[in-house]
């Protein structure tokens, strides 16, 4: 049988912890990441907060500067 490893859902949590902080919908967190040039949409960044979608380096770069955060506090468990 195998084995999932959800350690994913403490970067999605984590995420969701630092935009709701900074007052910011999902939809306006995916407005300012469209606009630096990052395709993540609503449902997409809600996929992620969930766990259920990874991101890319990439993308963390964009979510850290936009959400005023650091890696530490994103990669947290």
């Amino acid at each position: 049988m195998e084995q999932k490893i959800n350690q994913d859902l403490f970067i999605g949590k984590n995420i969701k912890d630092a935009r709701v902080a900074a007052g910011l919908s999902q939809e306006q967190l995916s407005a300012k990441l469209q606009t630096l040039g990052c395709d993540i949409s609503r449902g997409t960044l809600a996929k992620i907060e969930v766990g259920i979608r990874h991101l890319k380096t990439s993308e963390i770069k964009v979510i850290k500067e936009i959400l005023k955060i650091d890696y530490e506090f994103i990669f947290k468990d």
